[in-house]
Order: C-alpha cells, then structure tokens, then sequence
C-alpha cells in the first residue's frame, strides 16, 4: 500500500477533515505572501481529547523538481487537565497562518490528520509573476 492510497479529499459525513488552503492565486516573485490553512472553518470538526485534528502540514511543490514542507502545524490542546478530558484550560483549533516567499509558480499542498479519520489533503496552484 502506498501514502497516496490512504489520502482523502473529500469531507465525512457531517465533519469538516480536508484543509482548506486561502491564498492568492497569483503572487509577486520573492515577496511575502500569507498563506491560511484550516479545517472546519464553516462547520467545526470536532476538538476534544477523543477526536481532534492533531496537525496540518503546508507543502510547495514547484512546476518542476522536488517538493519542500513549508509549514509542520501541531494542535495539542484538546480540553485535558487535572480534572478530565473536557475539563482543561484549553483548546487548540486547526487554523494556522504561514508567511512565505516563492520564487517559482507551483502547487501548495495541504495534508490534515484526525486522530479518528486518519489524512486528509488538498492542493491549490500558485501562479508567481
């Protein structure tokens, strides 16, 4: 079996999974650019110890060559504390934003894990003028 075999791109029943990915559709050659990646934004996936998205991973992967992680987000808090699973002093949500500069045009890649549900993906191009 292989990674892409196990990666879905569609949402599960009435939870949010894949990671949406906001950004430009075209950018300035080697400026800062504001790339937001989340999961639920609409319709929030679940966030508790038992079911939570536990990271989300931003990727480049140019027009040609190789392709570089960008962003390795982790979401840890999930409600435990001293007096329970849901009785912690916070919450992490799966929303994270990440600066970069790309030189070169490309797909930005988005992979999202649920504890439960297992990968999720997304891709967007990336046009650089």
């Amino acid at each position: 079996m292989k990674l892409g075999e196990v990666l879905r791109s569609g949402d599960w029943k009435s939870e949010k999974h894949v990671p949406v990915i906001e950004a430009p559709e075209q950018v300035q050659a080697d400026q800062p650019v504001q790339i937001r990646v989340s999961i639920g934004e609409d319709n929030p996936h679940p966030n508790t110890a038992e079911h939570h998205i536990r990271w989300i991973k931003l990727l480049f992967q140019p027009t040609e060559g190789f392709t570089f992680e960008l962003a390795d987000v982790q979401f840890t808090g999930h409600g435990e504390g001293l007096k329970g699973g849901h009785e912690g002093p916070v919450y992490t949500d799966p929303f994270a934003t990440v600066t970069v500069r790309l030189k070169e045009s490309g797909t930005l890649l988005a992979l999202s894990y649920c504890n439960i549900h297992g990968l999720w993906e997304n891709s967007k191009e990336i046009t650089v003028k």
